[in-house]
């Protein structure tokens, strides 16, 4: 294994953990909407909390999966090929929650604008938990042929460790947008914010114990790398509780932060079980190896010196962002803005 290809593994993983500290908040804002608001004027300023920044999020995703097509073809190849109906059902989910912005303040008050806010939290749920589901098949194993083919069963996709992993990569999408919202919004929907993620780590404690269980159980996590395996869920356990805690405290960042932070953590630990794979076969299977999945050494070099060139604008850019949107949203006024991203 080179040291570029090392690198890019490295990179792609960074990608899908920026999306999932930004876009994740997001999709807990958006099964806020039917969960934490009372009235329109509620669902409306959690809304706002986004409006700027949603879109801009989701660039995160696809850089991802871009540079997964450019670094490692093969890996792209078997993982969207044998994924295809999973994936094709986030793809949904992330249509039908972007179009319910546009839809939902076009429409006046009543059962259309109720429509596309149900729309909106339905598939702000969808992609987390089908993400959960994606990333749980990876690291568990999936049969697959000599040539990175795909030959599975409904089961091998949708089992009892796949839905864990689903509901907890929901949950902590939910907790880490309810901080999101405690950090970002003034009046009633602030406080309920810190209620609901008091009641709910408690619930995702709960998660954590069964979803380590099965780490155990049904990876080979631990038999190949028990230290940094444990380290990594232990620090996801101590993020957990630092964020719990910041909420009882009303530390509003500290707990937004340290959620956060549990998502990067959640990616470290299912890349770091991943490697040196792209892709795990299942018992009596193929694996497939970073070091045969990549580009060729020329385009890894070059695509090394285009991120290098690209990556700070990106990064300014988006801190500047959010500095510009930094203020709290009101209730009940709120400015009509933000709605298109």
């Amino acid at each position: 294994m080179s040291t570029l290809q090392l690198l890019w593994f490295v990179l792609i993983g960074i990608l899908f953990s920026g999306f999932f500290f930004l876009e994740g908040f997001d999709f807990g804002v958006g099964m806020s909407v039917q969960t934490l608001a009372h009235d329109e004027e509620e669902k409306e300023q959690i809304i706002q909390t986004i409006g700027p920044v949603w879109d801009g999020n989701e660039v995160w995703l696809l850089t991802a999966g871009g540079a997964m097509f450019a670094s490692f073809p093969y890996w792209y190849a078997s993982l969207f090929s044998g994924f295809y109906l999973i994936l094709f059902i986030i793809l949904v989910g992330l249509i039908i929650r972007g179009v319910s912005f546009e839809f939902r303040h076009r429409m006046p008050d009543g059962k259309r604008r109720r429509m596309w806010n149900w729309t909106l939290s339905i598939g702000s749920f969808i992609v987390p938990f089908f993400f959960g589901v994606l990333f749980i098949d990876l690291v568990q194993g999936m049969p697959l042929d000599v040539d990175g083919n795909m030959m599975a069963s409904f089961t091998d996709y949708i089992n009892v460790f796949s839905v864990v992993g689903g509901v907890a990569l929901s949950l902590l999408c939910y907790l880490h947008g309810l901080n999101y919202i405690a950090l970002k919004t003034e009046g009633p929907v602030r406080e309920r914010a810190r209620n609901y993620a008091s009641f709910f780590y408690w619930i995702l404690y709960v998660g954590l114990v069964v979803f380590a269980a099965l780490l155990y159980f049904k990876t080979d996590f631990f038999d190949n790398n028990f230290l940094v395996t444990l380290l990594l869920v232990l620090g996801i356990v101590v993020l957990t509780v630092v964020a719990n805690v910041s909420v009882f405290k009303k530390k509003e960042m500290v707990a937004f932060l340290a959620s956060g932070l549990t998502l990067i953590l959640l990616v470290a630990l299912l890349f770091s079980g991943l490697f040196p794979r792209v892709m795990i076969g299942s018992e009596g299977y193929y694996d497939i190896l970073i070091k045969d999945a990549s580009s060729s050494p020329y385009t890894l070099k070059t695509m090394t010196w285009l991120s290098l060139t690209i990556l700070p604008f990106v990064l300014a850019y988006t801190g500047w962002s959010y500095y510009v949107f930094r203020k709290r949203i009101k209730h009940p006024a709120i400015a009509a803005v933000g709605y298109e991203g």
